[in-house]
């Protein structure tokens, strides 16, 4: 029998808490206070703890808190921030806006992160390099050991790009903790959402995390005094109120889809498609996106469409290939493991709502495409 299986059901994620979340959002209506606030004050105080950090730091949206983490490390014109060509766009962009120049590493197959073994090889060629990024992509860490160890015999900082991996680890740490300024989005599709945009930078070091205060709000340190030019990146206090209400149920939301990777993979263990697997030293993958490689890619996404079935293509073309940064020079080739997986790789539903029925449809779709 055919059913429907979005990629994503949030009305299945809001239905529980509809009356809960309601009365916050009336509450803070009633408050007339709509811009950073004791709720964003709130927040910041939760969540700083659950992502291993001392110091948490509401903004806009995850976009502006990679723009403002290199903001914060005086990154500028010019200087070679090192990231992966295999990521949504934002990373490389927030790099490029701030006037830098990204320079890119291959990923590992295995993770679809930054591949730390080639990492060296870049750097080398790039001595004028003023920052790493890595991107704990999917829900999945970077392998940050070898990233940071470089960085430091550079005297450079680690920027984590966590917007897909609230609460993942790394060797038992949580991510955005382990270099000096962690990156997260609330875009609603991520393990935490929030009703609309919103972001959060997170670091151990106080002088940053002041820094970072002020630069979300114009650089403003004090009544209409600027100690730098920062920009206008606050977190809604609706925003806040929301989000805090969803942290508590957090660790269940990401449990439920661990168990759906882990039953996707018994499913799908003898069909010819390749499962994702985490590494050694992904302790806790939280599985943003439970993404597959096959062959046929885009004629399996048609069909699974047919079957009602919701699936996405994250990302069919590497940074290095997107018209807006031919002016680096890179070509087709480059990167071959991102072109690859550009190619190969296909989200499916992942939720924690889902069923197992419907986890067993959409593997049996699967199976029967490549019969």
């Amino acid at each position: 029998m055919k059913m429907t299986v979005p990629l994503l059901d949030l009305q299945a994620q809001f239905t529980p808490m509809r009356e809960e979340v309601l009365h916050e959002v009336t509450r803070v209506i009633d408050s007339q206070r709509f811009i950073l606030g004791p709720d964003v004050e709130a927040l910041e105080k939760d969540i700083a703890p659950y992502c291993g950090a001392k110091y948490a730091i509401g903004c806009a949206n995850g976009t502006d808190a990679l723009f403002l983490a290199l903001l914060a490390h005086g990154i500028g014109h010019g200087d070679p921030v090192i990231t992966t060509p295999y990521t949504f766009f934002a990373t490389a962009g927030a790099i490029s806006r701030i006037g830098a120049r990204p320079v890119f590493v291959d990923i590992d197959p295995k993770t679809f992160n930054l591949d730390a073994n080639q990492l060296e090889i870049v750097l080398r060629a790039n001595p004028e390099a003023k920052a790493i990024l890595p991107v704990h992509l999917y829900g999945g860490a970077a392998d940050m050991d070898p990233i940071c160890k470089l960085a430091t015999e550079r005297g450079i900082p680690v920027i984590e790009d966590a917007a897909q991996a609230i609460g993942s680890e790394y060797k038992g740490r949580r991510v955005g903790s382990i270099g000096s300024i962690g990156c997260f989005s609330f875009f609603p599709s991520k393990n935490l959402g929030g009703f609309g945009d919103g972001g959060l930078l997170t670091t151990n070091d106080k002088a940053l995390a002041d820094k970072l205060m002020a630069l979300r709000v114009h650089g403003t340190t004090g009544v209409y005094m600027h100690e730098w030019v920062g920009i206008n990146s606050r977190l809604d206090a609706l925003q806040a109120a929301v989000l805090r209400i969803k942290l508590r149920h957090l660790d269940a939301w990401s449990e439920g889809r661990r168990r759906n990777a882990e039953l996707y993979r018994e499913l799908l263990e003898d069909a010819p498609v390749q499962t994702p697997v985490p590494v050694g030293y992904q302790t806790r993958h939280i599985y943003n996106q439970f993404i597959i490689r096959v062959e046929n890619r885009d004629n399996l996404k048609s069909y699974l469409g047919e079957q009602g079935i919701g699936t996405a293509v994250y990302y069919p073309l590497p940074l290095h290939l997107q018209n807006c940064f031919s002016y680096l020079g890179y070509r087709a080739g480059d990167f071959p493991e991102s072109e690859k997986a550009s190619k190969e790789t296909l989200a499916l539903p992942i939720f924690a709502e889902l069923t197992r029925e419907q986890i067993e449809y959409v593997s049996q779709a699967i199976r029967t495409f490549y019969q």
